[in-house]
This record gives C-alpha cells, structure tokens and sequence, in this order.
C-alpha cells in the first residue's frame, strides 16, 4: 500500500465502500493494518477525521462525506486517463468494474463471458446489490440497470430484449382459485408480494388500451428474491408478478401458469449506463461494441425471419 498520492485516496474509497477495514483491504489486495495506517496518514495530515470508527462499525464524518464526494469523480477521472493511455498497448488489459441487480447480472452473463474470451487480458468486477447507487461515487465504471431506474446524468445504452412482467401461479392453486380477468380481480386472490430494497412493498402495474392500473395485493407472505417468489408460487401459496425473463422455464414446464397477459405490455429493457462527464474508460468502451454487435446481429436475424414468413 502507498501512503501518499492516489494510493491513500484509493484507500479511502474503498473503506467508505465497504464501511469495513478488512473487507477494503482485502478488495485492495493488501493487509489491514497498511490500509488503516494509510487512511490514519492522510487524516493526520489534513487534520481532520474521516472515519467514524467503533469496534463494530465504520462510518464517514460528515467531513469525510464532503471529502468522498469530491474525491471520487475526480480519481475516476484520473482511472480513465491511465486506461487511456494504456489502450495504446496492441493488447487490452485493466479491470471493469461493473454494479448490477441480480437479474440483470443474470441476463448479461453470456454478454459477460463472451467479453472476457475475446479480451483474456481484461478483468471483470462484477457487483450486484437490489438498491441503485451513485457508480461514480462508489468507483464503478458502469452499471445495468431497467432502462427506467437509470440517472438522467447517465448515458444509456440500451442492452438486451424488452422486458415484459408476468402474473403467475400454479395449477393447483388456479384449480381452487378462479383466474382473475382484471387487475381488481386481483383482490379476491393470495399475492406474493415483493419488497424493493428501500423496504417499501411494490405496487404491481398493469396498462391496457391506455389504462394504467397499480395494485397492492394481499397475502401472507412477501418476499424479497424472484428465487423464492418462484418456489413459493410453484407450491400453490399464491400469484406473483415477475419478468418473463424470471419465468419462462416455468410456464413452458407448465409447473406455472400465467394471467392477466393482456395487461402487461412490453416495457424498455436494461440498459448499460456510465457517466456522460468523462470519456468511457477503454474495456468500457469494448463492451460496449459487443452490446452493439449483439443489437445488429438480432435485428438481422429478425429481419430475416420476418423475410422467410413473407415468402411462404
């Protein structure tokens, strides 16, 4: 670990990534007590506390946050211009640091894996987490995310198929429950019911010819993992509402069975997003032409199928 220059502003960032001394040294790839004397130096040196620390917690000072948010736009600035400056190798090389839900880390994995075997030089760090943060702040390149949740200070690159949301339950459960026909019918039923990572419980939305639907359904149980939502609707304890992406091997195994489709129209889909402020790091920027490369090759295939429907 350095113990002046970018080494300690690194330092910093992650402990305030973490809240955790052993958990950013180990991120750093360095021994906890060279990352706490690093973070203890420029403290000292500026005079002032950044951390909070008791035996059980770290957290930032208010100074500390003022310092973090200052800090870390201008360190990512500095990151992208090293990696520029490395692209001019014949090979590239670096780390990727990207932040994801888990299902749209989960849908990006082929994406993913097909990056890293056309550049084995490349390093991907891949983190998912529920809530949506500040990439900049946090020391992320990019993030994927459903294209309505992305930052408007983002740039947005569209990723993948449109997403679409279904209702669901089992066929035993529909073989003792009528099937609802409206989005009201919804009352009459047992709903598993999701929380967002802020804790609040989430509104199910529905739209049909313009008519804009949010319900709160009522059920014993909720649950915050589509995982679970899934095994609990498979064992009949009711209807959940999930992305097709989520449930498509079920309704095609038949072990669930979908309502209401009329009232789900397709939605945009995730998008890859980073800063608009700052030039796109090298590796980004690579990732980025796959996602492209990818959307031109669909449209073809697309475009094809639609030309051999034609001419039958």
């Amino acid at each position: 670990m350095k113990t002046s220059g970018l080494g300690e502003l690194e330092a910093i960032l992650a402990v305030a990534r973490h809240r955790s001394f052993r958990a950013a040294a180990t991120d750093l790839g360095v021994s906890t007590s060279a990352l706490s004397h690093a973070v203890a130096a420029l403290e000292a040196r500026i005079g002032v506390r950044l951390f909070n620390r008791t035996t059980r917690s770290v957290a930032l000072s208010e100074a500390g946050a003022q310092f973090v948010d200052s800090v870390a736009p201008a360190l990512s600035t500095i990151r992208v211009a090293i990696e520029q400056a490395g692209s001019f190798r014949d090979t590239l090389s670096g780390t990727l640091r990207i932040n994801a839900s888990v299902g749209a880390a989960k849908q990006a994995m082929p994406l993913f894996i097909a990056f890293l075997q056309r550049y084995p030089d490349m390093k991907l760090d891949l983190v998912t987490e529920g809530r949506l943060i500040d990439i900049v702040v946090d020391g992320f390149d990019a993030g994927i995310r459903l294209a309505e949740t992305v930052p408007q200070d983002m740039i947005a690159v569209p990723f993948g198929d449109k997403q679409r949301f279904a209702v669901v339950g089992s066929p035993a459960y529909f073989a003792q429950h009528k099937a609802p026909r409206t989005p009201a019918d919804l009352h009459a039923h047992r709903c598993i019911r999701t929380r967002m990572p802020s804790g609040a419980i989430y509104q199910w939305e529905f739209e049909r010819r313009g008519e804009t639907v949010r319900i709160d359904g009522k059920g014993a149980l909720t649950l915050d993992e589509p995982g679970l939502m899934l095994e609990a609707a498979r064992a009949g304890l009711g209807v959940t509402y999930l992305t097709e992406w989520n449930v498509a091997a079920d309704l095609q195994a038949g072990t669930l069975v979908r309502v209401l489709e009329d009232w789900t129209p397709p939605l945009d889909g995730l998008c890859l997003y980073y800063p608009g402020r700052r030039h796109a790091p090298a590796g980004l920027r690579a990732l980025i032409d796959m996602i492209r490369e990818q959307a031109d090759t669909q449209r073809e295939q697309a475009r094809t199928k639609r030309k051999a429907r034609g001419s039958r």
